[in-house]
């Protein structure tokens, strides 16, 4: 029975790929791959004799794992994920579980990860962390989940593409309040940037975001308290009430001042109305 690879790949430069992975990438008869595109460039820069590949995606797992588990049964095979390290927020996690269940020898080839390279250059505390994945897409999925993990007191990580930066940055500081951020943008490629501060300066600074990130957000037992006493919340209540202001826009505008969630003021908003 083969042994199943697990190879990184490069993130964005192709430098950033080790020795062993290039000599796996050579040997093996099969490279499973979750983007064929991404792993042909890899091969031709580095003159790699061209493999049978096999896209397995989350697409089409179903039918691959079972083609996979037979190749294993006559030989070797590398799998690779679109970047970084295979079976880490990718398709490629299925097929562990399922070659480990058959008795088939895992056998990891470390490398690129974004998310290591985001904790070591954040500037943020990493002996606990918080991994995220990617956000929620709506609006709604990604408040409550926000809401959810506001109390920890790891620092968190997450993936955001950048067309939903601004406003993944906005409820961030409504959920958690204005806490320390590190963005991690287009990781080891030519424009890659690391911008340090606060959310609020993150919004500032990030008008036209290009490029996908990587989000490391210092966490609750790191962050000082940004609230203000609750009477300031009310007394900012009752001021917006006063000038006839409508509620979802009296309670956005003390959310943000706050650093409270609009769940938070808007019980506030309803309880002042009932006296």
């Amino acid at each position: 029975m083969g042994i199943l690879y697990l190879v990184a790949t490069p993130i964005g430069n192709l430098e950033d790929i080790t020795l062993r992975a290039l000599r796996v990438l050579g040997e093996v008869p099969l490279i499973a791959a979750e983007d064929t595109r991404t792993i042909r460039k890899l091969l031709t820069h580095y003159r790699i004799r061209r493999p049978r590949l096999l896209s397995y995606t989350e697409r089409n797992r179903r039918i691959r794992t079972p083609a996979i588990l037979a190749a294993l049964q006559e030989g070797d095979v590398a799998l690779v994920s679109e970047a970084g390290m295979p079976g880490i927020s990718d398709p490629g996690v299925h097929l562990v579980e399922a070659a480990a269940a058959a008795g088939c020898r895992v056998v990891p080839v470390p490398g690129p990860s974004a998310l290591t390279a985001a904790l070591a250059a954040s500037g943020l505390p990493t002996r606990r962390f918080h991994y995220l994945v990617f956000l929620p897409r709506t609006a709604g999925r990604r408040r409550r989940l926000l809401q959810e993990v506001a109390t920890l007191p790891e620092t968190l990580v997450a993936f955001e593409a950048p067309h939903r930066l601004r406003r993944t940055l906005g409820d961030l500081r409504e959920a958690l309040g204005d806490r320390r951020i590190a963005v991690c943008r287009e990781l080891t490629k030519l424009h890659e940037e690391i911008f340090r501060g606060t959310l609020s300066t993150a919004l500032d600074h990030f008008t036209e975001p290009r490029g996908e990130c990587t989000l490391v957000i210092e966490g609750a037992g790191d962050s000082k308290p940004k609230r203000e006493a609750p009477v300031d919340i009310d007394g900012h209540l009752r001021e917006l009430k006063a000038q006839s202001l409508r509620a979802r826009d009296a309670v956005r505008e003390v959310a943000r001042r706050s650093g409270m969630s609009r769940q938070e003021v808007y019980r506030r908003w309803l309880a002042l109305s009932k006296e």
